[in-house]
Formats: C-alpha cells, structure tokens, sequence
C-alpha cells in the first residue's frame, strides 16, 4: 500500500506531525546552532515533540523478517514519532545524498510511510530538511 492510498485521516494527521517535527527542529537550532552532538538534538527534539503531545520514541529497534528468517535488530530508528513517523537526524556541516537512501530503507523496512531527514548541522535548517512520502 502507497501513503495516498492510506485513510485521509491518516495522511493528514502525518502532514500533522512532520510539520511539528519542523517547528520544533527550528526552534531548536534556533536556540543552541549546528554542531552539537546528535544525540543532543535527538533527546530535545523528543521531549520537545512529546510536549506538543505526540508519542516519540527515541532509538526504536525495527524488526525485518524475510522468507521465514527474523532479525529482531535490522535498524534503529532514530525517532518513531505516534508510530507514523521515522525522523533520522544528522549532526553534519553537509547534506549526503546517501542520508536520503538510507531513509528511504529505513521506511521500506519498517512498513511506514513517512519519514523525515533533520541535519542540524548545516548554517540555515531548511537546507537540511527533507520530507519523504512511500
């Protein structure tokens, strides 16, 4: 199944939350600027999303399973946000085209449709925000 193909409900609702993910990642290197350690942007911009009163859960363990095998740890997401949602975040002075593969698999994997790339490591963040719809 392809995203436009899911309830109207629910594609508006993602639209929701990845421009959530967008505010609060502004406000975010608004305030401390590019160049911290990911793990820093991750664990804000998790309290940050949960206060606006979505579910997002850092480090998800994503599960793949293929012709009867199971690897319980293919990938961690670095943030699920209301289950809908994979935001992979960056900490990097430029945008790697290898970012956007990377996320696209995450969401081919993991069965989701909505992914976000969050690089606060360049000058301006909307040069390192990308938006992905399967």
């Amino acid at each position: 199944m392809r995203a436009d193909e899911l309830p109207q409900a629910t594609q508006d609702e993602a639209s929701r939350i990845t421009g959530l993910i967008l505010n609060e990642s502004i406000a975010i290197h608004r305030k401390y600027g590019p160049f911290l350690l990911e793990r820093f942007y991750r664990e804000m911009l998790c309290a940050r999303l949960k206060r606006q009163g979505v579910d997002a859960r850092m480090e998800v363990p994503i599960k793949v399973e293929e012709e009867g095998v199971a690897v319980d740890l293919a990938f961690r997401a670095d943030l699920v946000v209301d289950g809908l949602v994979i935001v992979e975040l960056k900490a990097h002075p430029e945008m790697l085209g290898i970012w956007n593969q990377q996320l696209l698999t995450y969401l081919r994997l993991s069965g989701l449709h909505y992914g976000v790339l969050v690089n606060f490591g360049v000058e301006l963040l909307k040069d390192g925000y990308r938006r992905f719809v399967l």
